[in-house]
Protein backbone atom coordinates (compact mmCIF):
# COMPACT_ATOMS: atom_id res chain seq x y z
CA UNK A 1 0.00 0.00 0.00
CA UNK A 2 1.42 3.33 -1.01
CA UNK A 3 0.90 6.79 0.37
CA UNK A 4 1.60 8.32 -3.02
CA UNK A 5 -1.23 9.56 -5.22
CA UNK A 6 -1.98 6.97 -7.92
CA UNK A 7 -0.73 9.09 -10.81
CA UNK A 8 2.64 9.65 -9.11
CA UNK A 9 3.54 6.06 -8.22
CA UNK A 10 6.34 5.93 -10.80
CA UNK A 11 7.97 9.17 -9.69
CA UNK A 12 9.54 10.38 -6.46
CA UNK A 13 7.14 10.94 -3.62
CA UNK A 14 7.83 12.73 -0.36
CA UNK A 15 5.97 10.99 2.42
CA UNK A 16 4.54 13.37 5.02
CA UNK A 17 6.65 13.34 8.17
CA UNK A 18 4.49 13.69 11.28
CA UNK A 19 5.20 16.29 13.93
CA UNK A 20 6.38 14.88 17.29
CA UNK A 21 2.87 14.96 18.77
CA UNK A 22 1.31 13.39 15.65
CA UNK A 23 -1.13 14.77 13.11
CA UNK A 24 -4.37 16.51 14.08
CA UNK A 25 -7.80 16.39 12.43
CA UNK A 26 -7.36 19.66 10.55
CA UNK A 27 -4.22 18.34 8.83
CA UNK A 28 -6.35 16.16 6.55
CA UNK A 29 -7.66 19.34 4.93
CA UNK A 30 -4.33 21.14 4.57
CA UNK A 31 -1.64 18.52 3.83
CA UNK A 32 -0.92 18.58 0.08
CA UNK A 33 -1.18 15.53 -2.18
CA UNK A 34 -2.65 13.09 0.34
CA UNK A 35 -4.13 9.99 -1.28
CA UNK A 36 -7.91 9.92 -1.53
CA UNK A 37 -9.74 8.66 1.56
CA UNK A 38 -6.86 9.16 3.99
CA UNK A 39 -7.98 8.68 7.60
CA UNK A 40 -6.55 9.87 10.90
CA UNK A 41 -6.41 7.27 13.68
CA UNK A 42 -4.71 8.16 16.97
CA UNK A 43 -2.72 10.92 15.30
CA UNK A 44 -1.43 8.70 12.49
CA UNK A 45 -2.35 8.86 8.81
CA UNK A 46 -3.95 5.70 7.43
CA UNK A 47 -3.99 5.18 3.65
CA UNK A 48 -6.56 3.06 1.82
CA UNK A 49 -5.81 0.26 -0.61
CA UNK A 50 -7.67 0.21 -3.96
CA UNK A 51 -11.27 -0.88 -3.51
CA UNK A 52 -12.49 -4.31 -4.61
CA UNK A 53 -15.70 -4.67 -6.60
CA UNK A 54 -17.38 -6.17 -3.52
CA UNK A 55 -16.65 -3.00 -1.58
CA UNK A 56 -17.98 -0.71 -4.31
CA UNK A 57 -21.14 -2.74 -4.87
CA UNK A 58 -21.96 -3.00 -1.16
CA UNK A 59 -21.74 0.77 -0.90
CA UNK A 60 -24.05 1.15 -3.90
CA UNK A 61 -26.56 -1.38 -2.54
CA UNK A 62 -26.72 0.04 0.98
CA UNK A 63 -26.71 3.66 -0.14
CA UNK A 64 -29.68 2.94 -2.39
CA UNK A 65 -31.54 1.20 0.45
CA UNK A 66 -30.78 4.02 2.88
CA UNK A 67 -31.90 6.72 0.45
CA UNK A 68 -35.13 4.81 -0.20
CA UNK A 69 -36.01 4.58 3.49
CA UNK A 70 -34.50 7.69 5.09
CA UNK A 71 -36.99 9.64 7.20
CA UNK A 72 -37.29 13.40 6.87
CA UNK A 73 -34.41 15.23 8.50
CA UNK A 74 -31.71 12.66 7.69
CA UNK A 75 -29.37 12.21 4.75
CA UNK A 76 -26.62 9.81 3.70
CA UNK A 77 -23.10 10.40 2.35
CA UNK A 78 -20.32 8.15 1.13
CA UNK A 79 -16.77 8.39 2.41
CA UNK A 80 -17.05 11.53 4.53
CA UNK A 81 -14.95 11.66 7.68
CA UNK A 82 -16.12 12.10 11.26
CA UNK A 83 -14.06 14.37 13.51
CA UNK A 84 -14.18 12.32 16.69
CA UNK A 85 -11.52 14.47 18.39
CA UNK A 86 -8.32 16.29 17.49
CA UNK A 87 -6.40 13.04 16.82
CA UNK A 88 -9.10 10.89 15.22
CA UNK A 89 -10.92 11.52 11.96
CA UNK A 90 -11.95 8.17 10.50
CA UNK A 91 -13.85 7.90 7.24
CA UNK A 92 -16.71 5.38 7.26
CA UNK A 93 -17.82 4.02 3.92
CA UNK A 94 -21.33 5.35 4.50
CA UNK A 95 -22.85 7.53 7.18
CA UNK A 96 -26.31 8.81 7.98
CA UNK A 97 -26.43 12.27 9.50
CA UNK A 98 -28.84 15.01 10.50
CA UNK A 99 -29.45 17.38 7.59
CA UNK A 100 -28.89 20.47 9.73
CA UNK A 101 -25.23 19.40 9.97
CA UNK A 102 -24.78 19.98 6.22
CA UNK A 103 -22.65 23.11 5.77
CA UNK A 104 -22.38 23.01 1.99
CA UNK A 105 -20.21 21.86 -0.89
CA UNK A 106 -16.87 22.50 0.83
CA UNK A 107 -17.65 20.41 3.90
CA UNK A 108 -15.13 17.62 4.63
CA UNK A 109 -16.30 16.13 7.96
CA UNK A 110 -19.18 15.73 10.38
CA UNK A 111 -19.25 15.91 14.16
CA UNK A 112 -20.12 12.62 15.92
CA UNK A 113 -23.22 14.10 17.56
CA UNK A 114 -24.69 14.65 14.08
CA UNK A 115 -24.07 11.08 12.89
CA UNK A 116 -26.86 8.52 13.36
CA UNK A 117 -25.19 5.54 11.66
CA UNK A 118 -21.66 4.65 10.52
CA UNK A 119 -21.12 1.78 8.06
CA UNK A 120 -17.80 0.05 7.39
CA UNK A 121 -17.28 -2.41 4.53
CA UNK A 122 -14.37 -4.65 5.48
CA UNK A 123 -11.43 -4.93 3.08
CA UNK A 124 -8.43 -7.25 3.47
CA UNK A 125 -6.27 -4.38 4.74
CA UNK A 126 -8.91 -2.97 7.11
CA UNK A 127 -10.06 -6.03 9.06
CA UNK A 128 -8.59 -5.01 12.42
CA UNK A 129 -9.62 -1.36 12.08
CA UNK A 130 -13.18 -2.18 11.00
CA UNK A 131 -13.77 -4.97 13.51
CA UNK A 132 -12.13 -3.38 16.53
CA UNK A 133 -10.52 0.06 16.40
CA UNK A 134 -13.13 2.10 14.56
CA UNK A 135 -16.27 0.70 16.22
CA UNK A 136 -14.71 1.27 19.65
CA UNK A 137 -14.03 4.87 18.72
CA UNK A 138 -17.47 5.41 17.16
CA UNK A 139 -19.12 4.02 20.31
CA UNK A 140 -16.98 6.12 22.64
CA UNK A 141 -18.00 9.20 20.63
CA UNK A 142 -21.69 8.35 21.10
CA UNK A 143 -22.66 7.34 17.54
CA UNK A 144 -25.85 5.36 18.07
CA UNK A 145 -25.64 2.74 15.31
CA UNK A 146 -22.87 0.85 13.53
CA UNK A 147 -22.95 -1.71 10.71
CA UNK A 148 -20.00 -3.84 9.63
CA UNK A 149 -20.26 -5.60 6.27
CA UNK A 150 -18.16 -8.60 5.27
CA UNK A 151 -18.25 -11.05 2.36
CA UNK A 152 -19.35 -14.64 2.91
CA UNK A 153 -17.85 -17.60 1.06
CA UNK A 154 -20.13 -16.90 -1.94
CA UNK A 155 -19.08 -13.26 -2.19
CA UNK A 156 -22.39 -11.97 -0.83
CA UNK A 157 -22.58 -9.35 1.92
CA UNK A 158 -23.26 -10.23 5.54
CA UNK A 159 -24.32 -7.22 7.64
CA UNK A 160 -23.42 -7.21 11.33
CA UNK A 161 -25.64 -4.69 13.12
CA UNK A 162 -24.80 -2.96 16.41
CA UNK A 163 -26.59 -0.50 18.67
CA UNK A 164 -24.97 1.73 21.27
CA UNK A 165 -25.41 0.96 24.96
CA UNK A 166 -25.20 4.55 26.26
CA UNK A 167 -24.37 3.47 29.80
CA UNK A 168 -21.34 1.48 28.67
CA UNK A 169 -20.43 3.63 25.65
CA UNK A 170 -20.04 0.33 23.77
CA UNK A 171 -21.90 -1.41 20.96
CA UNK A 172 -24.22 -4.33 21.54
CA UNK A 173 -24.76 -6.72 18.59
CA UNK A 174 -28.41 -6.81 17.55
CA UNK A 175 -28.31 -9.05 14.48
CA UNK A 176 -26.37 -10.77 11.71
CA UNK A 177 -28.13 -10.44 8.37
CA UNK A 178 -27.69 -12.84 5.43
CA UNK A 179 -29.51 -12.41 2.11
CA UNK A 180 -31.93 -9.80 3.46
CA UNK A 181 -31.41 -6.81 5.72
CA UNK A 182 -34.60 -5.90 7.59
CA UNK A 183 -34.47 -3.43 10.48
CA UNK A 184 -36.71 -1.20 12.56
CA UNK A 185 -33.94 0.99 14.02
CA UNK A 186 -32.56 3.56 13.54
CA UNK A 187 -35.53 3.61 11.10
CA UNK A 188 -37.46 0.94 9.16
CA UNK A 189 -35.36 -0.40 6.29
CA UNK A 190 -35.23 -3.40 3.97
CA UNK A 191 -32.56 -4.43 1.46
CA UNK A 192 -32.09 -7.55 -0.64
CA UNK A 193 -28.41 -8.34 -0.11
CA UNK A 194 -28.41 -10.91 -2.94
CA UNK A 195 -28.88 -8.06 -5.45
CA UNK A 196 -25.30 -6.85 -4.98
CA UNK A 197 -24.16 -7.88 -8.48
CA UNK A 198 -27.52 -7.55 -10.29
CA UNK A 199 -27.56 -3.82 -10.87
CA UNK A 200 -29.27 -3.06 -14.17
CA UNK A 201 -29.52 -6.75 -15.11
Amino acid sequence: MSAAPHDELTGPYHYPVPPPEGWVAEDLDRLPDLPRHTELIDGSLVFMSPQRKFHTRVMWLLERALLTHLPHGLDVDREMSIRLDSRNRPEPDLLVYRVEADTGADQTWYAPEDVILAVEVVSPDSVDRDRDVKPRKYAAAGIGHFWRVEANEDGLPVVYVYELDPALKAYTPTGIHHNKLKLNVPFPLEADLTEIYNRGR
